[in-house]
This record gives C-alpha cells, sequence and structure tokens, in this order.
C-alpha cells in the first residue's frame, strides 16, 4: 500500500525542503521538492512534517495507574490511558521508565513500589500482547543503587523484555541531586508528609544503605547492561568524578545532571546530555538544579525527555528555537527525534529519510503554539 504526504514543510535531518514524501509499506520510500495539486494523497497545507517524537523517560503511566492516593487502576488500563496520552502529543516511541527499586525515600520500603512496577510491566505486556497500543512501547529501567536487591530485580525481568535503557541513580541525601539536605528533607516532607522525626531515621537509614550496597550495584547493573547491550546512563550527574565514573561503566549518556559543569564534561566526552523538557517549559528544574536552557545556551544539549509530563516534548522542542536559544528547527527536533533515537540504537526511526519507518507527526505551529494535528505510525493514521 503506498501513500503521498504533500505540500508540507518536511524536517529532515539538516534542513527544511517544501515538498512530499511517498510511504510505502510502512516506511518512507521517496522524498521530493515541489508541491503537487490535484492529486490524491494527504494535503498538509503547509504544515510541518516532522519525524515521530521519541521520548527516552517517562514516569506518565505511574500517574495513570495511581491516580490518587490510595488508589490503584488496573494496569491494562491504565496502560491503555497512558498511550492514549503519549500518542495524543506525538510521541510514536516511549521508553516507559519503570523503578524497580525500594529505597525508603522512594516510598518503597515495604516492598509496594517493586510490586508497582511489575504491575505496570504486567499491564503493558498484556496491551501489546492484544495490540491495543498506538505508540511503540520499549522499557527504561531505573536502578536504585543503594536497593540491596536490584541487581536480582533486574536479572528476574528476563530477556526478552525490549530494554532499551538503564539508568544508575543515587537518590541518596548530601549528593547529587540531594547535594544539600535541606532540599533533600523539605522534597520528602512536602511529599510524604513526614515528621521531622521520620525523616531523621529515613537520612539515616538512607546513608547506610547507600554506604553499604551502592558501589557493588553500580558495577553489577553495569556489566548486565553491557551483557545484554543496553544502553547505559548516568543519573542526577554533578561532579567530574562521576562523570568519569559514569563514562568508565560505559555509560554514553547523563541523564539529568545536575550542574552545568557535569553537562559540558560529559558532552565534551561524547556522552548524551539529557535534560527534562519539563525543565525547559517551566524555565527551571523544580528541584533547584541547572536549567535545560543553561545547557541549551551552553551547546550541550542533546536529547529531551518527557520525565513526567508528555506534552512538554514537542512544545519544549519548538521553544528551542526561539530567544535565547536559536537552535535551527531541524537542531531543535532532533533533540526529541534522532538523538534519542541514536542514543538507544533505534537506527530505523527518528529521522525522515529514504527506509526509515513512517513514523510522523503533523504540526502547525502558529503564534508560539506548536499544534499537533496527525499522527502516523508505520504509515498508518493512528491520531
Amino acid at each position: 500500500m503506498q501513500e503521498i504526504i504533500r505540500n508540507a514543510r518536511i524536517v529532515l535531518e539538516g534542513e527544511i525542503i517544501s515538498g512530499n514524501i511517498t510511504v510505502a509499506d510502512g516506511v518512507i520510500s521517496d522524498i521530493a521538492t515541489g508541491n503537487i495539486y490535484n492529486q490524491k494523497g494527504v494535503d498538509l497545507e503547509g504544515d510541518y512534517l516532522l519525524p515521530g517524537l521519541i521520548d527516552v523517560h517517562s514516569d506518565n503511566i505511574e500517574k495513570q495507574i495511581s491516580p490518587r492516593p490510595n488508589v490503584t487502576w488496573p494496569s491494562t488500563f491504565a496502560a491503555m490511558a497512558h498511550d492514549a496520552n503519549v500518542i495524543g502529543v506525538g510521541v510514536t516511541t516511549i521508553l516507559d521508565a519503570i523503578s524497580l527499586s525500594d529505597p525508603i525515600s522512594l516510598g518503597g520500603g515495604d516492598g509496594s513500589r517493586t510490586k508497582l512496577a511489575h504491575e505496570i510491566i504486567d499491564g503493558i505486556r498484556m496491551c501489546q500482547k492484544v495490540n491495543a497500543f498506538r505508540a511503540e512501547h520499549l522499557f527504561h529501567i531505573r536502578c536504585e543503587l543503594s536497593d540491596a536487591y536490584i541487581v536480582d530485580r533486574v536479572r528476574q525481568l528476563g530477556e526478552d523484555l525490549p530494554i532499551k535503557m538503564f539508568t544508575l541513580m543515587d537518590h541518596t541525601p548530601g549528593q547529587r541531586v540531594f547535594r544539600d539536605i535541606e532540599t533533600w528533607r523539605n522534597y520528602r516532607k512536602k511529599g510524604r508528609g513526614l515528621s521531622e522525626c521520620e525523616l531523621d531515621r529515613m537520612l539515616a537509614a538512607e546513608v547506610e544503605a547507600q554506604r553499604r550496597y551502592a558501589a557493588p550495584n553500580r558495577q553489577a547493573v553495569a556489566a548486565i547492561a553491557r551483557e545484554r547491550k543496553i544502553a547505559l546512563a548516568g543519573h542526577d550527574d554533578s561532579s567530574v568524578e562521576e562523570i568519569n565514573e559514569a563514562l568508565a561503566l560505559g555509560s554514553s549518556a547523563t541523564e539529568f545532571p545536575t550542574t552545568i559543569e557535569a553537562a559540558r564534561l560529559a558532552h565534551s566526552l561524547g556522552m548524551k546530555t539529557i535534560m527534562g523538557a519539563p525543565n525547559l517549559v517551566r524555565g527551571k528544574s523544580h528541584v533547584g538544579n541547572v536549567s535545560a536552557q543553561e545547557c541549551a545556551e551552553n551547546g550541550v544539549l542533546d536529547i529531551l525527555a518527557s520525565d513526567y509530563m508528555p506534552v512538554s516534548l514537542l512544545q519544549a522542542a519548538f521553544m528551542l528555537t526561539c530567544d535565547p536559544i536559536g537552535y535551527s528547527l531541524p537542531q531543535a527536533i532532533a533533540t526529541v527525534t534522532s538523538n534519542p533515537a541514536n542514543a538507544c540504537g533505534l537506527e530505523d526511526r527518528g529521522k525522515i529519510s529514504i527506509g526509515a519507518k513512517a513514523d510522523l507527526i503533523r504540526v502547525r505551529y502558529s503564534d508560539g503554539l506548536p499544534v499537533l494535528r496527525t499522527v502516523w505510525r508505520s504509515g498508518n493514521r493512528v491520531h
């Protein structure tokens, strides 16, 4: 089956052309300049045609499976709601970020967080089995290194799960994202309503767990990533030492670095810098770390991830083209398409080129607002 998408401003990897593409059997078979009139096909009326967005880190499904405190939604329905959410903002490939860990500070000291993680995975797998999704769902496993059992938890997932990334996380107070312990205390108190005594006990337990388990777990998870050829990323890296450690372990990216120094060093060493799109849209980190805008202005922002707000991905990409950042549109769109695709080994997508998957989105840009109009996956219209 063949279809022409015509009269589009097509965003290629290094330029924008006015023209048309032909899709055949789910891939792009031809790209041509010039407008076509009085012909069958989809007329984009001058709107942008972009590659489908690729999101390497989304926690959005957690909001669907646990929409309110003490409420757990059935995992398959939660997964379907999540899929509708992401396809509706132009994300055609998503890495669902699953935290397997049970450290006390993440609310899982009783094993509930790991149980929830498996419910999420089961819901996604069931939906995949019955072809209920419109986006393609892959996995990003978040490994909290202070968890005594994280290595066993990772190995128990099995090798058939489509995991594309591991991140090495350490949320212990006193370093990385929580270098300022008062910031940690305020964050945990606000999120969970803990008393000062409870926070003191949690702090002591987290520090001791990190002392005992973080170093060997870091090495073990990195070894699994190498063994299974899965992309590895550092997380909340803040210093030269942490970036160098991540690189030595085989990390190809640093996710949400907390300082501009860490982001600059990672970029200079060939590691991709992943920043949160909500950080860029809001103009700041929600915990006071380096802003995505500062990374972009320094030329060290490579990938945007939606983190907790799927709609932010398209918004943030277009914001990169505005002052004071001033990326070209192809450069900006690469942060949410080809760059994340390459970082995860997904070479068949993330670009408009002959032979690439026809995962595409139509966007009308008006008065500073990108408006999604149509989504195709493998050449089929899905939104």
